[in-house]
Formats: C-alpha cells, structure tokens, sequence
C-alpha cells in the first residue's frame, strides 16, 4: 500500500520504529479491563500493538488519507474507524457511555488541547497514556517551584497523578520533530470535586500564569478588576485582601491546593457566589 505523506498543516510525526511503538501501545496495561481510543493513529504504528489487547478498541483520525490507508491495512477495526477531529467530538457514546483509556502518538500542535479536553471528560477518562512533545510533558508533571509549572500542571494534577515514564528522540519519526518526545501516563486520583468554585479557580491560575514573573498580588489584580465590574454593588476594598502572605508569592511557586484555598479566599472576599465564566 502506498505509504501516507505526514501533512505539517496537522501536526503528524509518524513513528517509525516499532519497539517504541509496542512500548507506548502497552502503556495502556496500567488499565487492563477498559476500552482504549486511540488519537491520530497516522499508518497504525502503534494501532497493530494495540489491536491485538482483546479490548473494545477504536481510533479517531482527521486525515481521510490515513482513514483510507487503515481501512485496508486493518480491515477487522473498520466498523472502529472514527473520521472526526477529536477536539470537535462528544465523547459521552463513544464506548456507550462507559469510562475508557485514551491514548496516541498525540500531534504536537494539538497536544495541550487534548489535555485540556481530557479533563472535561474526565468522569470518562480514568487512564490516559502517549506520546508529546517532551516540553509539555515536563509541564504535565512539573511540581510546584519549578519553571515548566503552569497552568496545566496545576489543572491536570488536581484530577490526576502524572507520570512521566520515558523521552523519545526525533529519529524514530517521520519527519524528525525539531524537539524530544516523551511519553506520559496520567491516572486519575479520588478528587471529584475541587472544594471551591472550579470556573472561578480556572481563572484564577490563567490570570496569575498569564503574569507568572509578577507576586500573585500584582498578578491577580486583573481578575479583581474584572470581578468589580461585575458586581451591582460597590466593589469591597482589596487591601487586605492584597496584604496576605499567599499573595507575596508568585504563582508557580504555589501548590495546587493554595490555588484551591486562593479561590477559596477570592470568594469570600466578595461575600457572594461568583459567576466563574472562563
């Protein structure tokens, strides 16, 4: 069959080496009794490893060139062909409702995104594994205090434990990516509920990352401004509010529970339910 040429305008890096691509396919096996979706399967490197599990299994590609090239390479996953754009997807019927792992040699210029989507189906999504670009991987597991911590250390590790589990260089790719790959395993841990208003906490760890070099007091004073106009009151006065020892910090230096108790705190500091928006 003729081979699919990697399109720049979707991100695709097809891997080529197929060790590494049974090693990240069997990272699944941290969830053995579930079905797995894979994203953007390209060739089917990795799809050949994963097929083969027993599981309920389907892929969801964009590229109708790729969709026609797994129809023929793996004819018994036709009716498990998805040809969507991930991003775009209700995921809620997927496997009829029930939770799945989510996995894929993830493309780079999409990758946060999925994470991102992750976490909205993550009542869904117990174990999520694959490959990305190692710079957004160091961030998925950045603890507090580093410089790769950020907003989606901070919102992925309240649902999830990351574990980065091995780099991967540009060689084994087609075409070579100009940067290292890791592979990563998130799984999710007992939160179901944040214990503050989740929206407002969003914006709370946007706004303060968005001027992560300031202390939080300079760096958060975007989102009281914001929360003032809002109000059908007189705004309450922030100098206290602005005086407290959390707020001499800057944000990356904050664990993801300070975030939790800063939300906390904004809320109070207004007396009032606040509309999270986003």
């Amino acid at each position: 069959m003729k081979s699919v040429r990697p399109k720049k305008f979707l991100g695709q890096h097809f891997l080529t080496d197929l060790p590494t691509a049974q090693r990240i396919a069997d990272t699944v096996d941290a969830c053995p009794d579930l079905p797995i979706l894979e994203v953007g399967p390209g060739m089917g490197v990795m799809t050949q490893y994963l097929l083969p599990k027993g599981r309920p299994f389907k892929v969801v590609e964009i590229d109708f060139e790729s969709v026609e090239y797994l129809r023929k390479a793996f004819p018994a996953l036709e009716e498990g062909i998805i040809e969507d754009d991930f991003l775009k997807m209700h995921l809620e019927n997927t496997f009829g409702g029930s939770p799945f792992v989510l996995t894929g040699n993830y493309p780079y210029n999409i990758s946060s995104q999925i994470f991102f989507k992750m976490l909205d189906y993550r009542h869904l999504i117990p174990c999520c594994t694959g490959m990305i670009q190692k710079e957004v991987a160091e961030r998925l597991a950045a603890p507090p205090g580093c410089k790769a911590y950020g907003i989606l250390s901070v919102l992925v590790q309240l649902y999830y434990k990351v574990d980065y589990l091995f780099t991967v260089e540009p060689g084994v790719f087609n075409p070579p990516p100009k940067v290292r790959s890791a592979v990563v395993r998130l799984t999710r841990n007992d939160v179901q509920h944040p214990g503050c208003d989740e929206a407002l906490l969003k914006r709370v760890v946007k706004t303060t990352f968005n001027q992560r070099r300031k202390m939080m007091r300079g760096s958060i004073k975007p989102l009281l401004h914001e929360l003032d106009q809002s109000l059908s009151c007189p705004a309450p006065d922030h100098t206290d509010f602005l005086a407290q020892p959390l707020l001499t910090r800057r944000p990356e230096q904050l664990s993801v529970q300070e975030f939790i108790d800063l939300t906390n705190a904004v809320a109070a500091h207004y007396h009032q339910p606040i509309a999270g928006g986003e």
